[in-house]
């Protein structure tokens, strides 16, 4: 069993595991934090960014003017922004049999892998984790193709240019392999390849193992997996939360008893307790509108801002801003919002109870009927007659590199009045806002993660109790920036199994058992002896059939009888007769008691031998010898065929035979 881990980055995982003879791809997240090295796409043009003097080097040798801008001291490409798609060249992707998919931020690479590769599977995802994903496909494919660019930069990728471009253009890695934007035929196409799957549906693949999604209680549907054949369990828990918020709560039982447990997605800031930066979210929100502020809220079309909307529905009546509009602004902002409230089965138990009565399970929908709450596909049309401030704006995208959130940057950022809140953990915020400075308006970072930290995922692994854990190796050291914090990795006994991006483990398990099936008529036939009270034996002679991985014995056919012929026929030789198999000998031979039965026969002068596997008897008169050992004996008797017949039936007096 072997795990290709094709990407680097914890929470975007992209693995593959071989287990018995499929190939399962688990996840395929895309790093999208690439774009950060990029400048913005202003949706109107924008003086600023294109008086933005090119990059030329110090000894000016190397004249990047048209490619690379400078900003604040820092270099950015401008070009149409690319992404850090999974590893390519470590497996044949063509020879992936099944894609699992744990929620819709992990599957934001599938048009990579389907398409243009030879990719002939399946993807299983549950219902919402498809049809949000495609939300935020479609939302990102808008973004990149309604600011389209002339120019892709490409010679700032060379090695030998890289190596004197400043930092963090010189340390960004992979960068031959990243790759624009894909199309939304790409899209479709590769989402046409999903089969539905519930929470512990089991479905069957080859025959060979079975695949199970359980609650991962983080987001829409999301889910952990569960990968089994009769005899190992291979779990995979990938972006989980054990906090109440609106998903289903995560399943941990289903968990127990795995051989292996696949580790990836645990919350990208550990020391950040998601309520406590929900109340600095509202209380930072309500001090800059009263202050006659705008706030500028970047974010996924999906997922927190579920969270956040309901928390400030509680909150604007206490806070008295019942007056204050809030937009929200994304192509799928509509859809968004509408599935959030269909997909009730998916729901916490308390949201669940909701539908019943009947109620919205999500707050946001009263928000919208009371005109509190308006959502918007873009900044055009009847968002520019209705918008008024100051107010709060929630938009894509989370690195400020496209989408309205750059227009809002470039409307807002000159005025101390207003705040940007960044509450998604994906992107540094400071590398986000590098290409907006000098930046007059305030920022506060309160990034809401849900995911399990280290203290909730220790106490986890203590309760399953997996034999061995797999995970990537950041997870196994501190954060770089808080070196001396041991409590923010995995401590665990055995320690576990690190990997990085391009690198192959062997998982340290090896399969002991297979099961297989015996047909009604051959068990009949069987005659089972008895070689102590409660154990009975039978030997069996079948053939073993194998297909689509199961396995059967049948009855060994007889040989068919030839036709009469009345014409003379060369002679044909005859099939073999199929001999009655010899009877299987079980048990020991005692020493004691044979060189007694010897005696007894007149065989007096025995001489014997102990060696490491048991003993050798030397009967001297008859120059003989015979080899005594657990597994086997042996009787080395030259021409005397008469005594060899009489030592051998002593020797099996001892035996039991089968």
């Amino acid at each position: 069993m072997k795990l290709y881990c094709l990407s680097g980055h914890p929470t975007l995982p992209c693995n593959v595991l071989k287990f018995k003879s499929t190939t399962i791809m688990l996840d395929c997240g895309l790093d999208t934090t690439s774009v950060l090295q990029f400048l913005p796409l202003p949706l109107v043009h924008s003086p600023r960014l294109s008086k933005l003097p090119g990059w030329v080097s110090k000894d000016g040798t190397i004249n990047l003017e048209k490619e690379l801008k400078e900003c604040a001291g820092r270099v950015f490409v401008d070009s149409q922004p690319e992404f850090c798609l999974p590893e390519r060249e470590l497996l044949d992707l063509s020879t992936i049999d099944v894609i699992l998919i744990s929620n819709y931020h992990c599957m934001m690479a599938l048009p990579y892998i389907t398409e243009h590769t030879g990719f002939t599977g399946s993807v299983y995802a549950t219902e919402p984790t498809l049809q949000i994903g495609r939300l935020l496909m479609e939302e990102l494919v808008n973004f990149m193709e309604r600011v389209p660019k002339a120019q892709s930069a490409t010679c700032w990728k060379n090695k030998e240019i890289q190596r004197v471009l400043p930092g963090p253009l010189k340390d960004a890695v992979e960068v031959l392999t990243w790759k624009t934007c894909y199309s939304i035929q790409d899209v479709n196409s590769a989402l046409s390849k999903v089969q539905l799957v519930g929470y512990s549906q089991k479905v069957e693949l080859f025959g060979a193992v079975q695949v199970t999604p359980l609650s991962s209680g983080y987001s829409l549907g999301s889910s952990n997996w569960i990968i089994q054949s009769h005899y190992e369990k291979v779990s995979y828990v990938s972006g989980s939360s054990l906090l109440t918020t609106h998903p289903q709560p995560m399943d941990q039982s289903s968990l127990k008893n795995s051989d292996v447990l696949i580790l990836t997605g645990l919350t990208q800031m550990p020391t950040a307790n998601p309520d406590g930066m929900l109340g600095d979210f509202c209380s930072n929100l309500a001090m800059t509108i009263r202050a006659g502020g705008n706030v500028l809220v970047p974010c996924y079309s999906s997922g927190v801002i579920y969270d956040l909307l309901e928390c400030l529905y509680q909150f604007i009546e206490n806070a008295n801003l019942g007056s204050t509009p809030f937009y929200f602004l994304s192509p799928v902002a509509n859809s968004s919002l509408e599935f959030s409230q269909i997909f009730a089965e998916w729901l916490c138990h308390n949201k669940q109870s909701k539908v019943y009565l009947p109620e919205p399970p999500f707050p946001h929908a009263e928000l919208i009927q009371t005109n509190k709450l308006k959502h918007y596909p873009s900044i055009h049309g009847d968002f520019s007659t209705d918008f008024r401030q100051p107010c709060v704006v929630f938009t894509g995208h989370p690195s400020l590199r496209f989408g309205d959130v750059v227009h809002f940057m470039e409307l807002w950022g000159k005025s101390s009045l207003n705040t940007i809140i960044f509450t998604e953990p994906d992107f540094s915020y400071l590398d986000a806002l590098a290409p907006y400075q000098p930046l007059s308006m305030k920022c506060v970072y309160c990034p809401i993660d849900t995911r399990l930290n280290f203290h909730q995922v220790s106490k986890l692994l203590k309760e399953v109790q997996p034999l061995h854990v797999v995970c990537p190796e950041q997870y196994t050291q501190p954060p770089p920036s808080q070196s001396h914090r041991s409590d923010l990795m995995l401590e665990l006994q055995p320690p576990p199994m690190p990997y990085r991006r391009c690198s192959v483990l062997g998982l340290p398990f090896r399969r002991r058992y297979e099961r297989i099936h015996l047909l009604p008529e051959l068990a009949k036939s069987l005659v089972p002896s008895e070689i102590k009270p409660g154990v009975s034996l039978a030997t069996v002679s079948a053939v073993l059939q194998s297909k689509d991985n199961k396995h059967t014995l049948q009855p060994v056919p007889k040989p068919l009888p030839l036709p009469p012929s009345k014409k003379r026929k060369r002679v044909v030789e005859e099939p073999p007769e199929v001999l009655a198999p010899k009877p299987l000998l079980s048990g020991s031979v005692p020493l004691e008691a044979f060189l007694a039965v010897l005696h007894k026969h007149g065989i007096t002068e025995v001489k014997v031998e102990e060696t490491a596997d048991g003993h050798i008897l030397h009967l001297q008169a008859e120059d003989t010898l015979i080899q005594l050992e657990e597994d086997g004996t042996h009787i080395v008797c030259d021409n005397n065929e008469p005594l060899r017949t009489t030592l051998r039936d002593l020797v099996l007096r001892f035996l039991m035979k089968l």
